[in-house]
């Protein structure tokens, strides 16, 4: 049986991993490289070598009731698009309150993960680590949750620009990049047009003399704020809106969605339109920046020749200062043994993205390895809480051939639905995998069931937004608040909005309606004369 657990890093995946554990009777060791604990959240103004880094005006994309754990609600006065500090500070209220911070070692780097000479019988490992002056020791655990993430290892592909070598001025990976200061009235290009590429030149273009987008691809460029004001993803983000997908042809939902889409912006006109179906970027400044030309949109790079950049389009920029790279990360497990890994694809195979498949105890996990339009928090979550009743054993993992079967299978989908590659294999479904998921543990809500015997709850599981609450309305785990923090979800997002009393709209909308009336009517006498 399970009792000792390694966890390897202290971000959000490892805090709610230590927390599932604690919540089935094992006692887990987290291992922790840095000195705090937030892992990608933590904002360093050095960047650390295969450490998560992030900018000083990072803003997540991801509002807060979407992107909270299960049983825990971020504070109603907190703003909906948080803050990096923001966030750090919900997730050390959250490992104060679940009593976490006592199971941290930070400072101590895990150097490797190995088989004990007796796993065949006890299916344990054995983990070398290395505190902060150089002091390696070794521990023995029941079993391994590695939680490193994906955004460590900065993925610049250099050969891919030919002359970089000769390039004049500065470039660097967006992994370094920590403000706009080095930008000031300077002509900057921007390779790659993600999230981080989009915010940097957003940023860049307020200070630099002009701001270049490279884009090989383009994409869709998507708004935060969305109809009457209310957040992206608590609008679009339900099950309903999931069951039309799944029922709506997909050339229909193409075409639907690329006018939705277009309808704020033609992304033809913009020069943006992506060639292929891809994953959006969230960003609402990036469309107004190159109206106004602050940020212009080039094709990829051909050739750098000094401080000149030529792209495939032939047209070239002249007196180039900087280029920033956000060409994505690569992904590694060094301190795992390579015959854990199921290889499959562009990806590590995971039996649902968690599990080795080929391994003969199901006794090591990797959690918070995913990616999907939705938080990665809730899904972190989910797989902390089936991994702890695997260890725990209430839960069993099916036969080495069916999970490989699976694993396959799923490297299918991700290939026929996304534009994958050895930086972006990890797409999944949100709704199908968080549902997925809370079967194997037993916690997925009967939307039949409650619509007979809570039909108001009913509604707003399959209206609302697909906030994590709802899997804490049954089963293991079930948390006695989760009704009424779905039935309040709502009033904490208008919360951080009551900064002034306004008064009731309605006799003013009167006056106005009157005014456009009077207008419209003496246009139409003019043309009459």
């Amino acid at each position: 049986m399970v009792k000792r657990v390694a966890i390897i890093g202290a971000g959000p995946s490892g805090l709610t991993s230590m927390k599932a554990c604690l919540e089935e009777g094992m006692v887990p060791t987290c291992f922790e490289s840095s000195d705090d604990m937030g892992g990608l959240w933590k904002f360093k103004e050095v960047s650390e070598p295969n450490r998560a880094s992030i900018y000083r005006s990072l803003t997540i994309n991801i509002s807060k009731e979407m992107m909270c754990y299960s049983d825990f609600p971020i504070p109603a006065d907190y703003p909906n698009y948080m803050h990096h500090s923001k966030i750090l500070k919900y997730f050390r209220m959250y490992a104060e309150h679940f009593k976490l911070l006592e199971y941290i070692r930070y400072q101590t780097l895990v150097k490797s993960v190995k088989q004990r000479p007796d796993y065949s019988r006890s299916g344990q490992w054995e983990v070398l680590t290395q505190s902060k002056d150089g002091q390696e020791e070794r521990h023995v655990f029941d079993a391994v949750i590695c939680c490193s993430g994906h955004y460590t290892y900065p993925h610049l592909p250099l050969k891919e620009f030919p002359g970089i070598e000769t390039f004049e001025g500065k470039y660097f990976h967006s992994w370094d990049y920590k403000g706009p200061e080095d930008m000031q009235g300077k002509r900057v290009v921007v390779v790659g047009i993600g999230n981080s590429g989009g915010d940097i030149a957003v940023e860049g273009s307020r200070v630099a003399e002009q701001v270049y987008l490279s884009t090989r691809r383009g994409a869709w460029i998507v708004r935060q704020v969305s109809d009457n004001g209310l957040p992206l993803d608590m609008k679009y983000n339900t099950r309903f809106v999931h069951i039309l997908f799944q029922l709506m042809p997909v050339s229909f939902l193409n075409w639907f969605g690329e006018g939705k889409v277009n309808a704020m912006y033609d992304h033809t006109m913009y020069a943006i339109k992506p060639n292929h179906s891809q994953i959006p970027v969230f960003n609402d400044e990036l469309p107004l920046k190159i109206l106004s030309g602050s940020v212009v949109i080039k094709s990829n790079i051909k050739e750098i020749r000094g401080s000149t950049v030529e792209f495939e389009d032939d047209s070239v920029l002249e007196k180039v200062d900087v280029i920033v790279f956000a060409t994505g990360y690569n992904y590694d497990f060094p301190f795992l043994p390579q015959n854990a890994m199921y290889k499959t694809g562009h990806r590590v195979g995971l039996y649902k993205h968690v599990f080795p498949p080929t391994l003969e105890h199901s006794t090591l996990a990797v959690v918070g390895f995913i990616h999907a339009l939705g938080a990665i928090m809730p899904q972190a979550e989910m797989q902390a809480r089936w991994v702890a009743s695997v260890f725990k054993g209430t839960k069993k993992l099916p036969p080495t051939q069916t999970m490989i079967k699976s694993v396959e299978k799923d490297t299918k989908v991700i290939q026929k639905n996304f534009i994958v590659s050895k930086r972006t294999p990890l797409q999944v479904d949100f709704v199908d995998y968080m549902d997925d998921l809370a079967g194997e543990i037993g916690i997925r809500p009967s939307l039949l069931w409650l619509f007979f015997t809570d039909y108001a709850l009913f509604k707003r599981l399959l209206w609302g937004p697909m906030t994590a609450y709802q899997y804490r309305v049954t089963g293991k785990g079930k948390w006695d608040g989760a009704r009424k923090a779905i039935f309040t979800q709502f009033d904490r997002m208008y919360e951080p909005l009551k900064t002034r009393k306004v008064r009731k709209p309605a006799l003013l909308h009167w006056h106005v309606l009157q005014h456009f009336k009077q207008v419209e009517i003496k246009k139409y006498i003019f043309l009459l004369q």
